[in-house]
């Protein structure tokens, strides 16, 4: 059975059964606690916690997912992979383990024909429910393992839904491994279903497996995950994903580029191409879904996965560029049910073709680094820990290549050591995420406050005042039933006009009055949840408490302003799109009263004439006045129409949809202006680079635009006035002072070097031979650092080259000690060492070090009253390494 018939057999199964189908979500989740989508469910959360109310109360789904915790096993074992698509059908509140149970051992039996025989399953220990209904399906006893709760008990980690699991195994067979069912063997016995039965609510625990229960939930829900890509495996008879029709085709392009018949090749070259097709597969889907190459968060997975299938690829021998060709391939075989592919091929070949140009730079860099750590690491026969980890984490060299090397120069590596530094890294990387989490225990109150009162209705598409009830304060997290004059509290409205920061537009700031005379200002308006607006306010009079009706009143001006910005976001990402392609998709923005900051994937700067040209094409299509018309329609009909969604952003399955004239359309939940003229003008103050693929864009708009332009002309009639000179001719009479400035500053640069050489002239003239050795040490005056150093160079040319010759100078600047130490082949040849060495003792006499390379080398320090007394140090010891003492 083909892949898309294993998608379709799904679907149609649980179609008719009144599933409503969801879009897959984006590998980005909208999740602090995720770095990607790594299972079916992320995308269900909310409704699982509490956080949103379905639309549906039964849901079917494939979803793109991410997993890299297992990369190492991937290549070496048949299941591993790091993408997957998983198909999974849900209930929230509906049917509950009975109708989960049967429907997918009917599916699987009869919709795939799997062998019954081979069938076996497992649930958690004390589920005897669970064993009944399997049982009653006619699955043997014998074929039913009871598991501990680390491997069928599932909760998100965190206080709220929780529940046994149940999971479906295929027995692949005798070559796959001893018998014993799930328990003993995971390779033989694939996981092909998890079924997951959300019936307790958890309290704070210690981890994964120790947690209280604390009841049972008032309604139950069901989370199922099927892996197409292990159906695949069973139903098309292949021993590993990369020969299933998921993979294969990347898998043929591979071996015409290599020439090489992959089941032909000994067993670590067939890892290497299975490396590389599973990497490649993922590295399109991430790109496709807008994550760019970086040293941090998700960035950094995709760019391990792509480093590690470029390292795969040479080791194989190809060393031409082999990224973009490869997915290539993944978008021509996976395109028609993942469109996104296709729309981003473009920005995928870009993407995987500069980091594989820079990891093959890394790579040549990383090994010279690597060759000179081993040559100092021979007489302990072990490469440091800290060597290989510097190279791991810093120029993102590979460990398995580190260590490949390191064992070919006859040294271990201390691999303890290592994995010490490395749990180090992710400690910190996790205390990071932590900081962005917000705090569980306010997440609960939010939640508590929804489930007595529900979501905040929001009214300001249409009023900036109105009354409202107030359901909840908070403060410092925790609920309050008043608060007074000079407190800071959180304030949950039953209704709202107050625009909650979302999509990168500001919250609304403005006021809450009470009819008893409380008056408190609102900073800022944010989601607890969501769909709970969150009013963080601090009272400036009187006395407001929970139940008393408000007044909301939304700053208008800061609102319009905000509305003015945001409308010409739309038109910048429309018109930036037009202009440098499509790949130019937004990454981030920040929308607020007359300023816009845009991020959006490119690969070079935009130079001045096209940024000039940007400005001027949006502020035309703003002054145009188009007409800005909002609409609503089902997700499927808005992405039809050619709706731009941002990837991260949460659509329900109606959506809002803002289109500016004919050029502009996107998904948003924002404000924004009636018509494109009550935005303008616009203008861009800069664009500039903010990572790998990243450029940004910053921008004034409206009233703030106009002062800008005031502020500017000012500033040019300033200088005017300074050069004597009218506006329209300030460049002219600026670049000839400029020129004339630098005339003279080259003809006082070469003045200068007149007298420095007749002062090298002067102190060379002072060296004389002793033993056909000639050593100067010297206090110069009058001169800097850098003069000092090529002083130093000049009285060293100017000495015999073929008797040793040292030179060494120092001289105070700023009140700093700097000293130089040059010297030429003949003294290195007959000494065996660096000018460093020369000043090793006299830069510990004035409080610094020394360094350089093999012929010059520098030091400083900042005990400056005891250079004379360095300057002797030095000159002894480059008499007594010549034994002229």
């Amino acid at each position: 059975m083909r892949s898309i018939d294993i998608r379709r057999t799904f679907f149609d199964y649980f179609g008719q059964r009144d599933h409503h189908l969801v879009p897959s979500g984006s590998l980005i989740p909208d999740d602090p606690t995720l770095l990607l989508t790594n299972a079916g469910m992320v995308p269900f959360k909310p409704y699982f916690s509490g956080e949103r109310v379905p639309e549906h109360p039964r849901a079917m789904s494939l979803q793109k997912c991410a997993r890299t915790v297992d990369i190492d096993n991937v290549g070496h074992t048949t299941r591993h992979a790091t993408f997957f698509e998983m198909a999974g059908n849900f209930s929230f509140g509906d049917f509950f383990k009975p109708e989960a149970i049967a429907w997918a051992y009917e599916l699987v039996t009869e919709g795939y024909q799997l062998d019954r025989e081979r069938l076996w399953v497992t649930v958690f220990r004390d589920d005897d429910e669970a064993i009944s209904l399997w049982r009653r399906l006619g699955v043997p006893a014998e074929r039913i393992q009871r598991l501990d709760m680390a491997d069928n008990y599932w909760s998100m980690g965190v206080p709220g839904p929780c529940g046994p699991c149940s999971e479906i195994f295929y027995d692949r067979g005798d070559s796959y491994g001893r018998d014993g069912g799930p328990a003993v063997n995971s390779e033989r016995f694939l996981e092909i279903w998890n079924l997951v039965f959300m019936q307790y609510e958890r309290g704070a625990g210690d981890g994964k497996d120790s947690f209280p229960i604390l009841g049972e939930l008032p309604a139950k829900n069901i989370d199922t995950g099927m892996g197409i890509d292990r159906m695949a495996l069973i139903l098309q008879d292949a021993r590993y994903i990369c020969e299933t029709d998921l993979v294969a085709p990347t898998m043929h392009r591979l071996q015409e580029i290599t020439g090489e018949e992959y089941s032909t090749l000994p067993p670590k070259q067939q890892v290497s191409y299975r490396v590389i097709t599973d990497h490649v597969r993922s590295a399109a889907f991430l790109v496709a879904d807008g994550v760019l190459p970086s040293n941090e968060g998700r960035g950094y997975v995709l760019r391990r996965l792509l480093r590690r299938a470029v390292r795969h690829a040479r080791l194989l021998g190809v060393e031409q560029p082999i990224l973009d060709d490869l997915t290539g391939s993944v978008i021509g075989n996976l395109g028609d049910v993942w469109p996104e592919l296709v729309g981003q091929r473009s920005l995928i070949g870009k993407v995987v073709t500069r980091e594989e140009d820079t990891f093959d730079r890394t790579l040549r860099q990383g090994t010279k680094l690597l060759d000179t750590a081993i040559k100092q690491s021979r007489i302990g026969g072990a490469l440091p820990a800290e060597t290989a980890f510097e190279l791991h984490d810093t120029y993102g060299f590979p460990i398995d290549l580190t260590v490949e090397i390191a064992a070919d120069a006859g040294l271990d590596l201390d691999r303890d050591r290592f994995a010490q530094l490395m749990d180090e890294q992710r400690r910190q990387a996790k205390a990071a995420r932590a900081d962005l989490t917000p705090g569980l225990v306010k997440l609960d109150v939010y939640r508590e406050i929804a489930g007595r009162h529900g979501r905040t209705a929001f009214i300001g598409y249409d009023d900036l005042a109105g009354e409202a009830t107030v359901l909840g304060l908070l403060r410092d997290g925790s609920p309050v039933e008043a608060a007074v004059q000079g407190q800071r509290v959180e304030v949950i409205l039953d209704r709202s006009p107050f625009y909650a920061e979302a999509g990168g537009q500001v919250g609304d700031i403005g006021t809450l009055t009470t009819g008893e005379g409380a008056v408190l200002q609102v900073d800022k308006t944010r989601y607890g949840i969501d769909g709970l607006h969150v009013h963080t306010t601090h009272v400036l009079s009187g006395v407001v408490t929970t139940g008393q009706t408000v007044v909301a009143t939304v700053d208008e001006q800061g609102r319009q302003a905000t509305a003015r910005s945001h409308s010409a976001t739309h038109v910048l990402h429309a018109t930036l799109r037009q202009r440098i392609g499509d790949h130019a998709r937004q990454h981030g923005s920040l929308v607020e009263p007359g300023r816009l900051r845009f991020d959006f994937s490119h690969f070079e700067a935009i130079g001045p004439d096209q940024l000039a040209a940007l400005e001027d094409e949006v502020n035309h299509r703003v002054l145009g006045n188009p007409e800005v018309r909002v609409w609503h329609a089902t997700r499927s009909e808005a992405e039809a129409a050619g709706a731009t969604a941002l990837f991260g952003e949460k659509y329900g399955d109606v959506v809002r949809i803002v289109d500016i004239g004919d050029f502009s359309r996107e998904l948003c939940g924002g404000t924004h202006v009636g018509y494109g003229s009550q935005a303008g003008p616009v203008r861009i103050l800069t664009e500039s680079s903010i990572g790998a693929g990243l450029r940004r864009v910053e921008a004034l708009v409206g009233v703030d635009a106009l002062r800008h332009a005031n502020h500017e002309r000012a500033v040019l009639r300033e200088l005017g006035e300074l050069l004597g000179a009218r506006p329209d001719r300030i460049v002219e009479q600026l670049t000839q002072r400029l020129s004339a400035l630098a005339a003279a500053e080259k003809q006082l640069t070469s003045y200068r070097q007149d007298q420095l050489n007749v002062m090298a002239r002067a102190l060379a003239d002072r060296v004389r031979s002793d033993a056909g050795v000639r050593i100067l040490a010297e206090l110069v005056t009058e001169v800097t650092a850098p003069e000092l150093r090529g002083i130093a160079t000049v009285v060293l040319s100017a000495l015999p080259s073929g008797e040793p010759a040292a030179v060494l100078l120092g001289c105070v600047q700023e009140g700093k000690a700097n000293l130089v130490a040059v010297i030429n082949t003949a003294f290195h040849d007959k000494t065996g060492v660096e000018a460093a060495r020369l000043l090793q003792a006299a830069s510990r006499t004035v409080g610094g070090g020394a360094g350089g390379t093999t012929l010059i080398a520098n030091a400083g320090g900042r005990s400056a009253d005891r250079l004379p007394e360095a300057l002797r140090e030095a000159d002894v010891a480059a008499r007594e390494l010549l034994a002229l003492r």
